[in-house]
């Protein structure tokens, strides 16, 4: 059958209107039958208890349930090692942890509806109604045409409305999730807000008391530093008096120091020109010296590199010479050494060839081979010649 073209042939529509019309009678006859409400019967709050005592009872199993296999887990874990019963236990842990999700999910839904009212059965009357309504146009359809196009068309027009009321759900959860969290804010920054406020007042008022005190500080020190500019001024007028007196004491020391000073230094100009006649004489008799230690040093300094080159050219040749008598005795000794590994093979082959003929001649007493051998006449000697030409 193709969704996009919804055409039966004959009998396949009339068998489908059949059953649509069986359908459609059962919804009738259940819309005349259905309460419509439990709100005013006398054992409803009764009924309302015994379903929820239900619900609960179960809800109790399965966390206790879901707590028993987590317990369970946590031991094996603890004293198994083996995966495969680590992976059952895991899968029955997810197993009870989706049985208690959904039955959380069928207990909270059930708290919120409420059974006693009239809107979970108008809901439902108003469900039997919409499908009475498109499965008698779909049945008609059949009849006429063979097709069940509205059928597909209600079916669609149901799944946009559910997608459009899902995403005003949805839209409406966001803005309440967002206002939650605006509202959140809200109190977090006026807290802080609050919080800096008594800070600030805590701050000015703390501030205040050193504005006072800072007054009052300073015009007792403003008092304080008058005093002492008084007392400083006195002082430094009595320190003015007495370094005026010592300075007037000081120059007149200094005058006659000036005087000693000058006799002194008369004297001192005589005897060093005197003493620099004298250095003078002596300067031109260190100048001679040095120009005739000089001459006999240079002269010096040429003979020891002339004796130097000399010495160069022996030890040039005296190395040479060196190399010569090394390379030869390196020479003799690979000689030596090659005659005495040559001793030492043809002794160690001489050896072998002792051993081996000792061997050998034992064999021949031992088997009785060649000479060694009993002897016998006639063609026992012919046999043993044959066997020796052999041999």
């Amino acid at each position: 059958m193709d969704l996009s073209s919804p055409i039966l042939s004959g009998v396949d529509a009339i068998h489908v209107a059949t059953v649509l019309e069986d359908c459609v009678d059962q919804l009738s006859t259940l819309g005349r039958i259905m309460p419509v409400s439990f709100e005013f019967r006398p054992d409803a709050v009764e009924v309302v208890r015994g379903e929820l005592t239900q619900l609960v009872d179960k809800q109790v199993q399965l966390e206790r349930k879901y707590q028993s296999v987590l317990s369970k887990k946590m031991e094996l874990i603890g004293t198994t090692k083996n995966p495969d019963k680590l992976l059952d236990v895991e899968k029955e842990v997810l197993s009870t942890g989706g049985e208690l999700k959904n039955s959380t999910h069928v207990f909270g839904r059930t708290l919120r509806q409420n059974p006693l009212t009239s809107d979970n059965l108008v809901k439902i009357q108003e469900d039997r109604t919409f499908v009475e309504h498109v499965m008698n146009e779909t049945m008609s359809e059949l009849v006429q045409s063979c097709s069940f196009g509205s059928l597909l068309e209600a079916v669609k027009a149901q799944k946009q409305r559910k997608s459009y009321l899902q995403s005003t759900i949805q839209k409406e959860q966001d803005g309440r999730k967002r206002v939650r969290e605006l509202q959140k804010q809200l109190l977090d920054i006026k807290k802080e807000k609050e919080m800096e406020i008594q800070q600030r007042n805590e701050m000015i008022s703390h501030l205040k008391d050193q504005l006072q005190e800072m007054k009052a500080k300073t015009n007792m020190e403003g008092k304080y530093i008058k005093k002492c500019a008084e007392v400083a001024v006195a002082q430094s007028q009595k320190k003015c008096f007495i370094s005026e007196r010592d300075m007037k004491e000081e120059i007149e020391r200094l005058k006659r120091k000036i005087d000693e000073e000058n006799r002194a230094n008369q004297d001192i100009v005589s005897y060093l020109h005197s003493h620099q006649a004298d250095l003078e004489k002596k300067l031109d008799f260190w100048i001679e010296k040095y120009e005739r230690d000089k001459e006999a040093k240079q002269k010096e300094l040429d003979t020891l590199k002339q004796t130097k080159a000399k010495d160069l050219e022996k030890l040039q040749e005296l190395t040479k010479l060196y190399k010569e008598y090394e390379q030869i005795v390196v020479e003799d000794r690979i000689e030596k050494e090659k005659a005495r590994r040559k001793a030492e093979q043809e002794a160690i082959e001489l050896r072998s060839a002792i051993r081996l003929q000792a061997w050998w001649r034992g064999v021949m007493v031992r088997k009785g081979f060649g000479p060694f051998g009993k002897k016998k006449k006639g063609k026992g000697k012919k046999g043993k010649k044959g066997k020796k030409k052999k041999k």
